[in-house]
């Protein structure tokens, strides 16, 4: 059984990290790739995390289709940098 308050307070702090840490850190690696630079280590080990991260709040998102349209929207921006930052990366002969 899921105890609501509990979930309602996970909720609360996964937006706030979200505003706080992940949109601003996306915001820039938006920025980043389309002045056509690349990805480095650092970013790829923060966009492992994000999408490790996603994958576990599936549950959550289920149970709230409230935070959906969020979640979709965010996510959208993760695909808009990766597939940049995939277009930014030299082709190998």
């Amino acid at each position: 059984m899921v105890n609501e308050s509990n979930e309602a307070g996970v909720a609360t702090a996964i937006i706030e990290r979200l505003e706080t840490q992940r949109l601003p850190r996306a915001l820039e690696l938006k920025a980043k790739v389309d002045r056509g630079e690349v990805l480095d280590d650092f970013d790829i080990d923060f966009l492992d995390r994000v999408f490790a991260d996603t994958n576990e709040l599936r549950p959550l998102l289920a149970r709230h289709p409230e935070y959906q349209d969020l979640a979709a929207r965010v996510m959208d921006l993760y695909h808009d940098i990766t597939a940049k930052a995939l277009a930014n990366e030299p082709r190998q002969p």
